[in-house]
């Protein structure tokens, strides 16, 4: 059951980051090494904050099939005969198993690191009355790190990194960019920590 509108978690929303196939299954063209084995922690967070009220934001890549809207030192990987990671439609967009978008989640598409570069996330934030953010997905130094920068350049008054339930392609580089994280005052609870917070 969701919590009710007063609860403490009314003005926070889970944000759920390129959790797609071409990230994490293996042979992926943009496989993150550690992605994979974060997928149950991933949806364990989606379970929890659903039955705290929590509103599910899930933060894509999509792009078109000839990267047109890819970055410049992106673009080499959708020349003909490459196989165009993300693109909008293909498989590899698509979330990996276990984690769905009901009815009243919120899709994001994206086409650079941030979430909230040239998107209106920001915007349907504010709009929702959210001020704290909780953030899982894929991967540590680009998505993840660009999107809680700019959280915190915008004033979001919490931003909480999951740390089992965020990766990268190593623990050394995951656990780097965390230091750099916590050093802005993001939180970086483990789920375990997260879960066991008091509604």
């Amino acid at each position: 059951m969701a919590s009710t509108g007063d609860s403490k978690w009314k003005n926070t929303a889970l944000l759920v980051i390129d959790m797609q196939k071409d990230f994490i299954l293996p042979g992926g063209p943009m496989l993150v090494e550690g992605g994979r084995a974060i997928v149950p922690n991933v949806i364990k967070a989606v379970e929890v904050a659903r039955s705290r009220g929590i509103p599910i934001i899930w933060v894509v890549r999509e792009h078109d099939p000839l990267g047109r809207d890819v970055e410049l030192f992106r673009r080499h990987l959708y020349s003909p005969g490459k196989p165009k990671p993300t693109s909008k439609g293909s498989v590899g967009a698509e979330l990996v198993d276990g984690l769905v978008i009901k009815e009243d989640d919120y899709k994001l598409v994206k086409t650079r690191f941030s979430a909230f570069f040239n998107t209106h996330l920001h915007l349907y934030l504010q709009g929702a009355g959210i001020s704290s953010l909780i953030i899982t997905g894929v991967q540590t130094p680009n998505c993840i790190r660009q999107t809680v920068f700019d959280a915190v350049a915008l004033d979001y008054q919490s931003v909480t990194v999951i740390l089992d339930a965020t990766a990268a392609a190593t623990e050394e580089v995951h656990a780097a960019n965390i230091f750099d994280m916590k050093n802005i005052g993001v939180a970086t609870p483990t789920l375990n920590e997260w879960c066991e917070l008091n509604d």
